[in-house]
């Protein structure tokens, strides 16, 4: 099933509304990095994206080394070969809101 890949005007506000996310892959994707005072608050971040993730069932790539966690959101199977759709909006919002 494929899912609705936002428009120019839906990505540019989706950045406005989040700007501490930047556009990546060529428009198909929005990263953003943490950085925390060390590990195990790193670790109970991921965690609590994790249990947000799961409840949207829209899970994130990620990377972490000790106290930083890259998160890049895209939608595998939004239009022919993936891209920004809502369910990235909806988790970045829920994860800037767990900060």
């Amino acid at each position: 099933m494929s899912v609705p890949e936002l428009d120019a005007d839906e990505i540019k506000q989706l950045l406005a509304d989040h700007p501490a996310w930047e556009l990546a892959r060529a428009g198909k994707a929005i990263t953003r990095t943490f950085q925390f005072k060390d590990f195990s608050e790193a670790w109970g971040f991921m965690n609590r994206v994790a249990l947000l993730a799961e409840a949207q069932d829209h899970h994130p790539e990620w990377f972490n080394v000790y106290a930083k966690v890259e998160i890049t959101l895209t939608t595998h199977d939004a239009g022919a070969s993936g891209g920004l759709s809502q369910r990235d909006a909806k988790l970045a919002r829920a994860i800037d809101g767990i900060e």
